[in-house]
């Protein structure tokens, strides 16, 4: 506790971040367990505690990451405990938290290093290379919504204000503002949201196109995604 105290103001911005569907795959839970440093992030018994909290937190169907701290690993201890234990031993600030997805069908991706994951909930069961293709898209492609109706109406007013003071500066006519700018959050769309973004496989068509191809109405209700900075 004092070391967790003294550690408190410190950033965690290394970590591993790992994720892992339940054996019906209509379930799937994203843990990110967070440390100062790299070296302790690549050691393996920290890697291992990560994954000894996502095991748990799926076998035993973790509803919220409200209920995170409060899961008993095998060895007795809390999750939020071992998150204490962990710092008094390493001497770091350690944080954890978790994402739960749940749906007709969900699909995790873990990228290669254990910094990047991701969750993505299907309104109809899917092949899963599909469902993989997606959730690596998310991975990719860092959508900021499912589609245009997911984008709050801050995000599109700053960048409508964005496109007009850009055409301004263009010389474009006051006139023509309205138009230009329209023109120009279309294409935000069509580069942040989801479904809208051109498939990474296949650049010619969208996401929803290649889901449209694998079930007449599959679509993607909602997806998490985690990264560490780089």
């Amino acid at each position: 506790q004092k070391v967790a105290a003294k550690r408190a103001d410190r950033q965690a911005t290394e970590g591993v971040v790992i994720a892992k569907n339940n054996e019906e795959n209509n379930k799937a839970v994203l843990i990110s367990l967070n440390c100062e440093t790299d070296f302790v992030a690549k050691n393996e018994d920290f890697i291992n505690i990560a994954k000894q909290i996502l095991d748990k937190a799926v076998s035993e169907n973790l509803a919220s990451s409200e209920d995170l701290n409060a899961l008993i690993l095998d060895d007795g201890m809390s999750v939020a405990e071992k998150v204490l234990e962990q710092t008094g031993v390493i001497g770091e600030k350690i944080e954890v938290s978790a994402q739960v997805v749940e749906d007709v069908q969900v699909s995790s991706y873990v990228h290669a290093g254990n910094r990047l994951a991701t969750l993505v909930g299907f309104n109809n069961t899917v092949d899963h290379q599909v469902a993989r293709d997606v959730a690596m898209q998310v991975a990719a492609m860092s959508p900021i919504a499912v589609d245009k109706d997911g984008v709050d109406q801050e995000t599109i007013d700053r960048e409508l204000e964005i496109a007009k003071d850009l055409a301004r500066q263009e010389g474009k006519p006051e006139e023509m503002l309205e138009k230009i700018a329209m023109g120009r959050l279309n294409k935000f769309f069509k580069e942040n949201t989801l479904l809208n973004q051109a498939f990474i496989k296949d650049g010619k068509k969208s996401v929803a196109q290649y889901l449209k191809e694998h079930g007449d109405g599959l679509s993607v209700t909602c997806f998490k995604r985690v990264g560490l900075s780089s």
